[in-house]
């Protein structure tokens, strides 16, 4: 029975995330859409099916079925993978995200969780940085100016605010030293969700989380700081050579990268899937950590519909001069107070 445990429960369980995942990304271009039009005083989609429903299938039969071009200039064989590269890290990053309490099911204790491991933060944060390999070897391989310029535009904003998200995470694992018997913290987020603590220690916690969000929207390049794909400066960044279901794979790697920085947003500040009376009815739980991924995600897209976009100097100064700044001396006075306690 060991190997229904330990392969066959994990490989079901991964089958139905990536199902979600992916249908919940067609959906997202939708509700993207539909609140950037209300936001601009537009009416948004609703020529495909009811509402515009059907414009996420009709998008991906497009992409699909559309004739591809590939330059003569370019590295087939890089610019093939680059695609790949780029989507695999944003599907592993919810391998170790709680999506909900264990539940009881045909006998078993099912947690609501691929992968329940000590090293969830760091898994998150080493897959988050590989992903960027994917999109750096699409720029470079695609032997065109824009796409190369996108590609380090790319890998500065990861290699910048990589820095400030790690710092303020390091500060908020402190916390968990407070909520932990001995005392040694964990990088478990299935520990992390689960544990008590006072109203002062979240309050504190969630202080940090604008500076969180900054770091969230130049490491997913959502706009305001879109800056690897600009239209106008750069025609498409990185994706400028690619098309049809190339082009798809990194346009779905966005919005999975939203996704998973909203799940471990949601894990770390938000509690994840707790919630008011949990405990007597666990289903309740998966339906309050969508609610909470839901609304991290109207964030992006509110900010991406409100802020204008900075230069690209700013970006990079606002980060070294503030929030690097900011994010250091957050984890300093964090821990001190958790030495003091």
């Amino acid at each position: 029975m060991d190997w229904i445990n330990l392969i066959l429960i994990p490989a079901i369980k991964s089958v139905i995330l990536v199902v979600v995942l992916l249908t919940g990304f067609a959906y997202l271009t939708w509700v993207e859409r539909k609140l950037i039009g209300r936001f601009q005083q537009r009416i948004g989609p609703n020529r495909a099916w009811k509402f515009g429903l059907g414009h996420p299938i009709a998008d991906a039969l497009k992409m699909i079925f559309k004739e591809e071009t590939i330059p003569n200039y370019t590295d087939k064989i890089l610019f093939a993978l680059g695609p790949g590269l780029a989507l695999a890290p944003s599907l592993l990053i919810f391998a170790v995200i709680p999506v909900g309490p264990t539940l009881r099911m045909f006998g078993k204790d099912i947690p609501f969780v691929v992968a329940d491991v000590n090293i969830g933060l760091l898994w998150v944060l080493a897959v988050g940085g590989i992903g960027t390999y994917g999109t750096v070897l699409g720029g470079w391989a695609s032997n065109n100016k824009y796409s190369l310029l996108g590609a380090l535009r790319t890998s500065a904003q990861m290699l910048s605010y990589e820095l400030p998200m790690g710092i303020l995470i390091i500060a908020l694992l402190l916390t968990t030293a407070l909520g932990t018997a001995d005392g040694s913290g964990t990088l478990n987020l299935v520990e992390i969700v689960r544990m008590d603590r006072p109203w002062w220690l979240w309050a504190w916690i969630w202080l940090a989380f604008p500076l969180y969000f900054i770091c969230m929207l130049a490491e997913t390049g959502r706009k305001p700081f879109d800056f690897p794909e600009t239209e106008n400066e750069l025609v498409a960044g990185y994706q400028t050579e690619y098309g049809s279901i190339k082009f798809a794979l990194y346009y779905m790697t966005e919005y999975l990268h939203v996704l998973g920085a909203s799940g471990v947003a949601v894990s770390v500040f938000f509690g994840g899937w707790r919630g008011p009376f949990v405990e007597q009815f666990p289903g309740l739980g998966l339906l309050y950590f969508t609610i909470k991924l839901l609304a991290m995600v109207f964030l992006f897209i509110w900010a991406s519909a409100s802020v204008p976009r900075p230069r690209y100097d700013q970006l990079l100064k606002f980060c070294w001069t503030f929030l690097f700044p900011a994010a250091l001396i957050y984890m300093a006075i964090t821990a001190v107070g958790v030495v003091l306690l």
